[in-house]
Parts: structure tokens; C-alpha cells; sequence
């Protein structure tokens, strides 16, 4: 059966629509979404018109299919990937539909084995837990790091197999087997982005299950700080105290009581600029003068010994080649041991003896 011109031509406006939105910027504007839901209705009446006309049998093999059906393969592919995009209230029902239509997409080429042996293993485990589905485990760094670097290189060859068939484009109006290849090459891509773009919305719907199951946040008033009564009554978020707490540090309630008798430790300031000035001073006192400074004040003030003498308690070195001075010191220890000799240690206490 040839197909309707509006079949095609529907469809070929709906994925240049789709094209052309991949690479825009204006994502969160209200043009763009208008756009993403008018390329949806494209592709949905697409949908509709193949149902209609029965393209595609589970009773069929894929050499029944004709070279010009092929393309409507992808319907559910593009799709999907456009409710991806779309921005509604309810992102969880939007994703939910967009894996719909993966799933209907990947069941479609599976029931024409045009799914590889990789690709068909994949299938069978998202179909057995999809909610657990993933390309490489989640707490395997390494693991993650080598299936994406091996299909990012297989997405890489296909999108190059793709470009060889769409640069030879002339050749495709004329070659029913070039033709065919090139929608072939283009399933191929498509199933690869797929089963990428299933372990991303399973993570996004895990997240969002989580979001949803979370217990509510507590109201204002059962802010931990406050059901435990710290600061009283008068609790404040402020980080800046009053200038009441700041002269009473901390204290509430009077200074003095009725009689002028104080209640608790204050500090008289003159101005209050002088209290604003020392609000970001340091807890600790820093010096008002160097080293140098200093010394230079006790010199100045005779605290320091220069040149010893007695007050330096450093005895002189006597020179042992001045006998004047050896005499002396000579003399003077003689003098020392007659005196010891003639008062003896504890002579002088007469109170005491019997």
C-alpha cells in the first residue's frame, strides 16, 4: 500500500518542528511550550493516521514492512522525547507518560527483532523491575564510568553511519536498499538514546517519589530552639542584641533598684559612639607599643642596669696580676674568718638559755 502524501508530509513537518527546538534557548518561555505542545499533536495524529492504517502487525516480519513505513518506527521515540521537554505542573505524571511511550517504542522493534543482543538484554531487565532499572550500578564508580565511555564511543559510530547515508542523499531517492539502511541506522541511534534516557527518568522518578513521601516539614513553632525555651520568652532570630543587653551583657531588668543601690555589673561610657566604636574590636588587648618602644620608655625611665657594677649583680673578675687588689680581697677574707671565729653561730641568743 503506497502511503497518504499527508501521512508524510505531517511527519516530516513534525520532526523539522522538533529539530528546530533542540536547539533553542527560550526553554522556560511560554512561546516554547506552545511549540513543544504543537509538535506533540503532530506526532499524535501521525499515530493516529498508522493506526488506522494498520502500518505495522505483530503477525509481520520486517521484510513485510515497506521501505517508506520504516521511518514510523520512530513515532513513539519522538514522542517521548518531546514530553520530556514539555513543562507542566505535574512532572511525575509527564514522565510517566514519556516511559509509555519508550516502552511502546521498544516493544515495536522487539516484536521485528530490531533490538541487538545488548540492546535485547537491557529490554528484558528494564521489562522485569522497571522501577530498578539502570545501566550500570549506582555505587560503582568505575563500573558507571566504562559503560558510559563504551556508548558514548557506539553513539558516536552510529550517528557517523547515520551522516554517511544522509551526505549520499541522492542515491537514497534511488536506491530502495540505501533508503532502507539509512531509517535502519536511524531505529538503531534512536534505541541506544533510549535505553539512556530510561536511566535518567528512572533516577528523576525515584527522586521525585522520595520528594513526595517525605514526611511534611515541621511548622515555625516547633522550632527545636524554642520548644526548648532557650532565651526565654523573648526569643530572637536577631544576631545583633539591643543596646539594653549589650550594657547589661546579656542581663535583663534594672540597673538600679528604687533605692539607687546597683543590681548588677555596668560600665558608665561617655558617649554612645564610644560603644559603637568598639563593637568589632578584638576579645583580646592588643599592644599599644613595639619592643623597641618599650625599651626605649625604660631607659628612659632608669629601669635598665648598663655597665654592671653591684646593682648588676655580676661579680668583677679579679686580675690575678694586680697585687694591690689580690691584698685586698686578702685582707678582707681574714678579716671575715676573725670575726667568724669570735662570734660564733647563735652566740647572740641569751633569752633562751637555761
Amino acid at each position: 500500500m503506497e502511503e497518504p502524501q499527508s501521512l508524510r508530509s505531517l511527519f516530516d513537518s513534525a520532526k523539522e518542528q522538533k529539530n528546530s527546538l533542540g536547539s533553542r534557548g527560550d526553554t522556560n518561555t511560554e512561546t516554547y511550550r506552545d511549540e513543544v505542545n504543537a509538535a506533540i499533536s503532530k506526532f499524535q495524529e501521525c499515530q493516529r493516521q498508522v493506526s488506522i492504517l494498520s502500518l505495522f502487525s505483530s503477525n509481520e516480519l520486517l521484510e513485510d514492512v515497506s521501505t517508506g513505513d520504516l521511518q514510523y518506527m520512530s513515532l513513539e521515540y519522538h514522542l517521548a522525547e518531546l514530553m520530556q521537554r514539555g513543562a507542566t505542573s505535574d512532572r511525575e505524571a509527564a514522565l510517566r507518560r514519556a516511559l509509555d511511550q519508550y516502552e511502546k517504542y521498544l516493544m515495536r522493534l522487539d516484536e521485528y527483532m530490531l533490538l541487538p543482543a545488548g540492546d535485547k538484554k537491557l529490554f528484558e531487565q528494564y521489562m522485569t523491575n522497571p522501577t530498578s532499572f539502570t545501566l550500570a550500578p549506582s555505587n560503582d564508580a568505575a563500573a558507571r564510568r566504562e559503560i558510559k565511555v563504551n556508548r558514548f564511543r557506539e553513539e558516536k559510530e552510529l550517528k557517523q553511519k547515520l551522516e554517511y547515508f544522509t551526505r549520499n542523499e541522492a542515491r537514497l531517492q534511488s536506491d530502495d536498499d540505501d533508503t532502507r539502511s539509512l531509517y535502519l541506522a536511524e531505529l538503531q541511534l534512536y534505541t541506544h538514546q533510549t535505553f539512556q534516557a530510561l536511566d535518567l527518568l528512572m533516577q528523576e522518578l525515584s527522586i521525585l517519589s522520595a520528594m513526595r513521601n517525605a514526611p511534611p516539614r515541621p511548622p515555625p513553632t516547633d522550632d527545636p530552639r524554642q520548644r526548648s525555651n532557650i532565651g526565654g520568652l523573648n526569643y530572637s532570630d536577631r544576631l545583633d542584641p539591643s543596646m539594653s543587653q549589650l550594657l547589661g551583657r546579656g542581663r535583663g531588668g534594672p540597673i538600679l533598684n528604687s533605692k539607687g543601690k546597683p543590681m548588677q555589673p555596668f560600665t558608665l561610657l561617655g558617649r554612645r559612639s564610644e560603644m559603637q566604636q568598639g563593637v568589632f574590636r578584638p576579645g583580646h588587648n592588643l599592644p599599644t607599643m613595639t619592643i623597641e618602644d618599650y625599651l626605649d620608655e625604660e631607659h628612659r625611665r632608669g629601669n635598665v642596669i648598663e655597665g654592671g657594677g653591684e646593682k648588676s649583680g655580676i661579680k668583677p673578675e679579679v686580675d690575678e696580676d694586680d697585687h694591690n687588689i689580690a691584698d685586698q680581697e686578702t685582707f678582707k677574707a681574714r678579716a671575715w674568718d676573725e670575726y667568724t671565729e669570735a662570734n660564733p653561730k647563735g652566740a647572740g641568743n641569751t633569752l633562751n638559755r637555761g
